[in-house]
């Protein structure tokens, strides 16, 4: 029996991949379950999908080569994403700039809550703290 496992990934489209059926295929054809936790289309029609995958490690394998093959670039997140509590200032950059809001305000105290389950560790709150207080744990 082959074990399942869930990997979180970014895939990146260029602009003649945005209507192809991409994820439909990664579901129909390398039988792999999917949550899609972010998905944005730019202006010159570039997509970037942020989903997880569910499913049989060499289902995995056969998907990444068809979507190498497609032109689809992809990124595993394989790492996490923590915070340094005594680093922290709570200045609410990383507010603003995280795609899934995985930060928070409490409204009673101003400071800034990190909600780890919704990070899927893009590293975009690690570029951004000026006080280096996120930080990619691998």
């Amino acid at each position: 029996m082959t074990k399942l496992f869930s990997r979180k990934i970014v895939l990146h489209f260029p602009n003649s991949l945005v209507d192809k059926p991409i994820i439909y295929k990664l579901s129909k054809d390398f039988d792999l379950e999917f949550n899609i936790l972010k998905a944005s289309v730019t202006p010159k029609k570039e997509g970037v999908l942020v989903l997880e995958l569910k499913g049989k490690s060499r289902n995995y394998e056969a998907a990444f080569s068809y979507l190498k093959k497609e032109g689809v670039k992809t990124q595993v997140l394989s790492q996490d994403v923590i915070r340094d509590d005594k680093k922290c200032t709570h200045c609410g950059l990383c507010v603003s700039i995280c795609p899934v809001s995985a930060f928070e305000t409490d409204p009673q105290t101003g400071k800034i809550l990190f909600l780890e389950e919704k990070c899927i560790a893009c590293g975009a709150c690690v570029k951004v703290c000026p006080y280096k207080a996120m930080e990619i744990k691998l």
